[in-house]
């Protein structure tokens, strides 16, 4: 039997995936009601502009007030889908503090503050949902944080932005520069007017850290991800990883030592081999890969990010959220016993593919050779090219310290006979 009393839901924020979220709630009430086992009702939705037309939504709802209705005292279940860091945290804490359980898709935030927003859910009584935070639709959090709470999660390497994986994969595909590939993702939506978040990686790493926090039961915060863009990827850059038979993405990579005692968390353009499951995803696709001690290898794949793949993951949550507000119990809280410190990025050992400009003549190439060897990064492949005294050196590496790496390049960048480090990336899944 369904029960007659409703739970109340308030909603901050009717934009793409805010107005879907509605659009759902509405549609699928009846199915909402017995899933959750008491009808689902919306009684207010906060916005800035409250007379813009809003399609399938109660303009009697509609609110510029979004202190007030979450200090309503009557509301269960608020959504937060405004994001940014203010006022979306204070309207948070006042919800528990008024006894309402929280659903948000706000990445920076918990990215930023997550441990204090789950004190204040714990304190109250409260849940803090966000699946919809990481990847839209697809179900990654709560298999990481509940499917995987028995097995011990060593890598979660992924493609979690559908922006740059769009960039990327148009300038693979037809040859165009980043430029090119850009205005291409704007024009058809993919990028905003102001792309920043996206293609300087500060969308992915909040992702990461959130990630890296759930995986490894530690506290990660988006000031310990390390951090590179697509910014700098040239159509030499996927022209020379097509070569080689691979392909460059962005990868958000969180990483457990092999002492288990530490971890990392990186974000940057990478290059992986074609046989990699990742290599396949194309478009604005998101797929994470999560490797486990007892489950091995899985793969998580579908739509990153837009209005209704994102409010399905919004939805998923609101049911949880209310089924434990009648059943009076609570959703897990944060899980950071582990306390495992984040190392940084200098520890990371990884392969590279590095590409210089050199004079064509003798003795060159053993300079460059020494001023690996001088630092421990073993050479794995060269190719060179020249023409008319100018001369390209295409190496790949054996695995190093990124540190070894760094000092490597500076010492290449002091000899007389390179004349430029034309690009660096990482070589990731070999």
């Amino acid at each position: 039997m369904v029960r007659t009393r409703p739970l109340q839901v308030a909603l901050l924020g009717c934009g793409v995936v805010g107005s879907q979220v509605v659009r759902l709630m509405t549609t699928h009430a009846d199915d909402l009601a017995a899933r959750v086992g008491a009808p689902v009702r919306l009684v207010g939705v906060a916005v800035r502009r409250p007379d813009r037309l809003r399609e399938g939504v109660d303009p009697e709802l509609v609110t510029t007030d979004a202190a007030g209705l979450v200090a309503r005292g009557d509301v269960d279940v608020v959504l937060e889908m405004i994001g940014g860091i203010e006022p979306a945290r204070s309207l948070i804490n006042s919800a528990f503090e008024h006894g309402a359980s929280v659903v948000t898709a706000n990445k920076a935030l918990l990215a930023e503050d997550g441990p204090t927003l789950y004190a204040a859910a714990e304190k109250h009584g409260a849940d803090l949902y966000y699946e919809a935070a990481v990847a839209g639709a697809i179900p990654l959090l709560r298999p990481l944080r509940e499917s995987l709470a028995g097995d011990t999660v060593n890598r979660v390497l992924g493609i979690v932005n559908g922006t740059t994986n769009f960039i990327l994969d148009r300038m693979e595909s037809t040859g165009s520069g980043y430029g090119e590939a850009l205005s291409e993702a704007a024009a058809l939506g993919y990028a905003e007017a102001d792309p920043t978040a996206d293609v300087e990686g500060f969308d992915a790493a909040a992702k990461a850290a959130i990630l890296a926090g759930i995986a490894f039961h530690s506290r990660v915060r988006l000031d310990d991800v390390h951090r590179e863009g697509i910014t700098e990827v040239t159509a030499a850059d996927i022209a020379s990883a097509q070569a080689v038979g691979r392909t460059v993405k962005l990868l958000a990579i969180c990483e457990r030592a092999a002492d288990g005692q530490s971890v990392t968390a990186r974000v940057h353009p990478a290059m992986i081999p074609l046989s990699h499951p990742l290599a396949s995803v194309r478009e604005a696709y998101n797929a994470v890969f999560v490797e486990a001690e007892a489950a091995g290898q899985l793969m998580f794949y579908g739509p990153g990010a837009g209005g209704t793949p994102t409010a399905s993951a919004v939805l998923g949550d609101l049911v949880a959220a209310c089924r434990n507000k009648l059943n009076g119990g609570q959703g897990p809280g944060e899980s950071a016993y582990a306390q495992l410190p984040v190392s940084p990025m200098g520890d990371v050992v990884t392969r590279y593919h590095i590409s210089l400009d050199v004079q064509d003549k003798p003795g060159v190439l053993a300079q460059v050779a020494t001023a690996f060897a001088d630092h421990g990064v073993s050479i794995d492949s060269v190719r060179q090219s020249g023409k008319d005294g100018e001369a390209s050196l295409v190496l790949v590496t054996h695995r190093a310290p990124d540190a070894a790496l760094a000092a490597t390049v500076g010492a290449l960048r002091r000899l007389e006979t390179v004349h430029g480090v034309a690009s660096i990336m990482r070589v990731e899944g070999e």
